[in-house]
């Protein structure tokens, strides 16, 4: 047709007001021209039925075929998109060419290219002097560049830069438009909430930048694992929402919970350290659960709370018991935070005693809490509460200053044994601690021992090093506790001084079965121990056989309720 058959066929354009003369057919058709070859705007038109009878030369080089593109329907070029370049916008080309209505800057991408090309259309039917549809006529123009900038722009603003899941923004309106869309037809939605156990000590002791690939590597994971048309976001920290519509069966959300947990809980490997963290799935399901957005965070955000106070590693549905026992422990919570300036936490002590001579020569210290109301709170309660709130640090400096007080008003050299986080033992006051709760107690450091888990090695190598040959100067005895059972290596026994290894109470029980294989692993950390000069300490031994078994295997100490279970200071 060309530019001269198409502006006849579009029609002439208007006299311009004011007496001015009107532009003559060669004009015009040098200003298409122009356009053209500016590639300013490009023109295309169909037949009656859609079919593509005239396209900008510009525009064809673009396609590549012109002999292709030609006669073909403008519908199988072109693409519609939204904003983000998702295929198929709220209104598809093929929806205004079917109903003969005016396109205005619709943005498609060209069909079949290697790369990403997109055009915004306009275009308005047309018909003869007849009144009879002839197709449409309209222009085009190339918006690629301004197109993928406006998609970074969004996918920043809706994607998680980290992990590259989507961010709180996107997964709130994507949930809010999903439980609007399914309320009336009674679809059915679920909701899965997450938060990592242990993450903060990861971030706390290897770095930010370890912390960073974690959640990488989990974001990773859980992309594996979620089936579509599933959605996960990261809300921020190591918490995860999943959206999964269309799902209500129980068992099938418990197992992929199930099998989250479980795949979450393998060790990574971070930059050259190892290191092993847990997840907690809170689950609840649209309409049961809630029918608002707001209804069904807050019903699977109370899962999530009850699965980790439940003690971690878990998954919960929402059930409706759940939200006063929420409200019962966030009012524990509270109350906890300021438990010590009320003077309801209190030290039990249990004995570590020799297991040849059967002398007492220690007693590890364990916090209890004595609530007015309650009565005694359990540890596997309130910890977990303790370690949400973020208030471990003031226990444990409240548990040292505490246990060092009472220990100076026993008789003899009997010693006292404090557990250690990693979390404390790598705050910045934590040797000043030390230095002021012996002073202040008048104890000698000898007297004191620390209990350290092997986490303690994932933080900074170097600061680790320190702390360790600053107490060794300062006389404290160190102990490496639950040996074997966390991220135990044997270069770790050779960076620090320690005294004593406390084999760990998995290890006793069912030591004493015959199929047992236990008994040989304490021979071995026995034998191990005996050759670098430290103490052993058998943990959890509760009955005569297990106390025989440990001597005959060469414990030097013995600890569990064979001889006593934690008892109040007084006695």
């Amino acid at each position: 047709m060309g530019v001269r058959g198409l502006l006849r066929k579009v029609g002439g354009v208007g006299d311009v007001s004011g007496g001015a003369s009107p532009m003559s057919d060669a004009e015009k058709l040098a200003l298409f021209q122009s356009l053209e070859e500016n590639e300013v705007a490009w023109f295309w038109a169909t037949d009656d039925q859609g079919r593509l009878i005239y396209l900008s030369p510009g525009a064809l080089a673009k396609l590549g075929e012109d002999a292709l593109a030609l006669g073909m329907p403008l519908t199988t070029i072109v693409e519609t998109t939204d904003q983000n370049g998702e295929i198929g916008g709220e209104r598809p080309l093929s929806f205004f060419m079917g109903s003969r209505s005016k396109i205005q800057d619709q943005t498609v991408r060209l069909k079949d290219q290697r790369r990403e090309v997109w055009w915004s259309l306009s275009g308005r039917p047309v018909n003869d002097r007849s009144g009879s549809f002839i197709g449409f006529r309209g222009s085009a123009k190339d918006i690629t560049s301004q197109f993928a900038k406006h998609r970074d722009e969004s996918r920043m603003a809706q994607f998680d830069a980290l992990t590259g899941l989507a961010n709180r923004h996107r997964m709130t309106t994507r949930l809010e438009s999903t439980l609007t869309a399914f309320r009336a037809a009674k679809r059915s939605c679920a909701l899965l909430m997450m938060d990592l156990d242990k993450f903060k000590h990861v971030n706390d002791s290897l770095g930010h930048p370890a912390g960073d690939e974690l959640l990488r590597q989990v974001a990773d994971r859980l992309q594996k694992i979620v089936p579509e048309p599933a959605e996960i976001g990261r809300l921020g920290g190591d918490e995860f929402q999943i959206i999964i519509p269309d799902a209500d069966d129980r068992g099938q959300l418990g197992e992929l919970a199930g099998q989250i947990i479980k795949m979450l809980s393998q060790p990574y490997s971070l930059n050259g350290d190892r290191a092993a963290i847990g997840a907690s799935v809170g689950i609840a399901v649209a309409p049961y659960d809630g029918v608002t957005m707001d209804e069904l965070v807050e019903s699977a955000d109370l899962a999530l709370y009850a699965a980790k106070g439940g003690g971690r590693g878990q998954y919960r549905f929402y059930g409706v018991e759940l939200a006063s026992a929420a409200a019962r422990q966030r009012e524990i919570g509270e109350e906890l935070r300021h438990a010590a300036d009320r003077d309801e936490l209190l030290l039990h002590y249990q004995p570590i005693v020799g297991a040849k001579d059967h002398q007492v020569v220690a007693f590890e210290a364990l916090l209890r809490w004595h609530h007015p109301d309650l009565g005694m709170i359990p540890p596997e309660t309130f910890l977990p509460i303790a370690e949400d709130l973020q208030i471990m640090g003031k226990l444990g400096e409240w548990v040292i200053r505490r246990a060092c007080q009472d220990a100076s008003e026993w008789p003899g050299d009997i010693r006292v044994a404090v557990n250690v986080t990693g979390q404390q033992f790598a705050s910045g006051n934590f040797l000043e601690l030390i230095e002021d709760s012996l002073k202040s107690s008048g104890m000698r450091p000898g007297r004191l021992e620390l209990e350290i888990t092997e986490n303690v090695f994932l933080g900074d190598q170097a600061l680790v090093d320190a702390i360790f040959k600053r107490l060794f100067r300062m006389g404290v005895r160190l102990t490496l506790d639950d040996f074997g059972t966390g991220y135990g290596s044997l270069g770790n026994l050779r960076r620090a001084p320690f005294d004593r290894i406390k084999i760990d109470q998995s290890f006793v029980r069912n030591a004493v079965e015959p199929d047992s294989a236990n008994a040989a692993i304490i021979t071995s950390i026995v034998s191990l121990a005996e050759a670098l000069s430290i103490e052993t300490v058998a943990e959890g031994v509760e009955a005569m056989d297990e106390l025989k078994m440990v001597n005959e295997r060469g414990a030097d100490f013995v600890q569990g309720f064979i001889y006593s279970r934690p008892i109040p200071h007084e006695e």
